[in-house]
């Protein structure tokens, strides 16, 4: 396993100041690597995204936890958490804003090939990524893990030319089936390079050990975390080898 070193990477946007993770593989320190953007759930970026942005730094990628809530602010409190986070749902033109300026932030590192950058996301993140793909040149492919599927309010995006791959669980009560095949045709009319990987008796952030509320259809479910990773890391290495 090759050496891993970690720091912070600190941006603007609109007079507010974002903190991310970035997982740095010694093999970047040859030569500029391919990046991947871990972008957070409700909470915020915390130890669950560093560990996802780590494990991809293993993988000889670039891995980077970015903060869209500012100040690397991470909280349980569902209260708390969800007013950020409907702040941002509720102006997707920020939320598009604060992802294209992480992108950017992680394209002027000196460690990352700013040519070939992917996001993933989890939940909340998994709708930012999806929406960073919509609007924002320049990302090679985006990775949603049971995230948000709706679309921003108003005219559909144009073409889509980053490489989309999403992974669901069916049983997800946040994205029912009517939202999955509404983003299929949604991607079809982009034009863009689509998957979808629906997983059987997964609920929502079926990915997170911590998951544990049935009643609101969050569960950990360890098969289809296993079987999403997989799949990233084959989307990965199709995208970027």
């Amino acid at each position: 396993m090759q050496a891993i070193s970690e720091r912070a990477v600190r941006w603007t946007d609109a007079e507010v100041t974002l903190e991310g993770r970035m997982m740095v593989p010694e093999v970047a320190r040859q030569a500029p690597r391919p990046a991947v953007l871990v972008v957070h759930t409700i909470r915020g970026r915390g130890a669950f995204e560093h560990e996802r942005a780590r494990a991809l730094a293993e993988l000889g990628y670039v891995g980077f936890a970015v903060d869209l809530y500012g100040e690397g602010r991470y909280s349980d409190d569902h209260g708390e958490a969800g007013a950020w986070m409907q702040a941002l749902l509720d102006d997707r033109a920020l939320l598009q804003q604060r992802m294209a300026a992480a992108l950017a932030a992680a394209a002027a590192q000196p460690e990352v090939d700013a040519q070939r950058i992917a996001a993933i996301g989890y939940c909340f993140g998994g709708l930012c990524v999806l929406d960073l793909a919509r609007t924002t040149p320049g990302v090679s492919g985006v990775a949603s893990f049971h995230g948000l599927l709706a679309p921003p309010p108003g005219p559909p995006a144009g073409q889509i030319d980053a490489q989309v791959l999403i992974l669901h669980g069916w049983d997800d009560p946040l994205a029912p089936p009517e939202a999955v095949l509404a983003v299929a045709r949604e991607l079809t009319a982009a034009g863009a390079d689509w998957q979808i990987h629906a997983y059987g008796h997964a609920a929502h952030s079926f990915t997170n050990p911590a998951a544990a509320n049935p009643e609101r259809g969050l569960a950990y479910e360890p098969r289809a975390d296993r079987r999403a990773w997989q799949a990233l890391n084959g989307f990965l290495a199709e995208l970027f080898d």
